[in-house]
Order: structure tokens, then C-alpha cells, then sequence
């Protein structure tokens, strides 16, 4: 089986979207922080699974070589 190069530079993709996104949550902390606990729950929710959407492309790319 031969070593192919897309499953680096797909890891580093991940690593790259991860602190990405997280520096964007980060950037609206201020905004989320003043509301009450009740509504920042589901915020925060919604926020953490937001960015595993991105990832089946890019895993299928990883793996197959297309997008689609």
C-alpha cells in the first residue's frame, strides 16, 4: 500500500478548521457571556457541533481523493 500525502495535509486541515472556528467562538464570547445561562447552553450547543459539519468532505477527501 502506498503512502499517500492527503492524510497529512488533511489532519493539518482539521487541526487549521478547529482553531479557526474555535478562535470565532472565542471572538463572540463577550456577546454570549452577557446573556443569561439558560440561553448560552444551547448556543454553546449548537456552536460545538457546527464544525464537525465541515469534516465529511474533507474525511472523504482524505480517503478517496474527490469531494464528492
Amino acid at each position: 500500500m502506498k503512502p499517500n500525502w492527503r492524510k497529512p495535509a488533511g489532519m493539518l486541515m482539521i487541526l487549521a478548521l478547529i482553531a479557526l472556528w474555535s478562535a470565532l467562538v472565542v471572538g463572540f464570547s463577550d456577546v454570549i457571556g452577557a446573556l443569561p445561562a439558560l440561553a448560552q447552553a444551547p448556543i454553546y450547543l449548537v456552536l460545538g457541533i457546527v464544525w464537525i459539519l465541515p469534516l465529511k468532505p474533507l474525511l472523504r477527501w482524505m480517503e478517496t481523493g474527490r469531494w464528492r
